[in-house]
């Protein structure tokens, strides 16, 4: 056997050789031959492996064997295992405090006796069972909070009341939903736009309309270069969408110029509100009507 592990490390030594002999193969076939030549080496070294571990195991073996043979080992009888009755384990488990019978503060079955307090009722006894610990510190530490409640939002006033804190959220919300308001209103288009008589949104419109359109249309609707916007004719829709789309964008060949790049879509609500505010006003020397008559 132990010819066996000097052979491997020889044999080890060997593949090289083998190697060096794959030059001697012609180079027309030299490179299917190194592919297979390779599996072989492999398998010839996993093959090695095998039988070395096998000859290792063998070895040890029979040197255990050898060994008992000249010096065997005393024999020792096990020791006889006698299992316990049921009530044994009954009462072995009741004896035993798990950690759930500790945090309760529960008592075993077998202390029961000693736990009978000394006056009975009609055969009925009273076992003197005290509530866990844990449990009067929780109760204890809820009287010691309503305590600090009742001081930091009574007493002292330190802390807001549920009005309070009421009328806070409010005017929090309040203040969001301006800013949201704010925000969102340039996101009118002329689809979006919607038609009302808010007096705020009519100032608005009027001190636009006093700043950008009173040079064309006059400071009463009634027209100069552009057309009369106080009755009932439109050339381009007299509805808010279209007064709308016809600020936004203009007229170039009419010479009313798009407003997009000037104003922003919540100004251009406002004067088109405005705009049809001034609708049956009349005021004196309007300009002749122009376009298709609306209702």
């Amino acid at each position: 056997m132990n010819k066996l592990l000097y052979l491997f490390p020889a044999f080890l030594f060997s593949i090289p050789v083998i190697a060096q002999e794959k030059s001697l193969i012609p180079p027309t076939t030299q490179g299917s031959v190194n592919f297979y030549t390779e599996i072989l080496i492999v398998a010839f070294i996993i093959t090695a492996l095998i039988i070395l571990l096998a000859a290792m195991a063998m070895l040890k073996a029979f040197k255990v064997i050898a060994k008992e043979l000249t010096d065997p080992s005393l024999y020792i009888n096990p020791e006889l295992i006698i299992p316990l009755e049921y009530q044994t384990i009954k009462e072995a488990k009741s004896s035993t405090t798990g950690i759930w019978t500790r945090l309760l503060g529960l008592k075993p079955l077998s202390e029961e006796k000693d736990l009978v307090m000394n006056h009975e009722f009609d055969g009925i006894v009273e076992l003197n069972n005290p509530i866990p610990a844990w449990f009067m510190w929780l109760f204890y530490s809820t009287i010691a909070f309503a305590f600090v409640y009742l001081v930091y939002f009574h007493v002292l006033g330190i802390g807001k009341m549920q009005e309070e804190e009421y009328e806070v959220e409010m005017a929090a919300a309040k203040t969001e939903r301006e800013a949201f308001l704010a925000t969102s209103a340039n996101n009118i288009d002329e689809n979006s736009v919607k038609l009302t008589a808010d007096a705020r949104v009519i100032s608005a419109g009027l001190a636009i309309y006093n700043i950008n359109c009173v040079a064309c249309h006059g400071d009463k609707g009634q027209g100069t270069v552009g057309p009369n916007i106080t009755d009932e004719y439109w050339l381009h829709g007299g509805k808010v969408t279209s007064i709308f789309k016809t600020i936004k964008y203009g007229v170039p060949e009419k010479g009313m110029i798009s407003w997009e790049k000037t104003l922003t879509a919540k100004q251009i609500s406002d004067v088109s509100n405005y705009i049809i505010s001034l609708k049956g006003t009349n005021p004196a020397n309007g300009k002749t009507p122009q376009g298709d008559k609306e209702g």
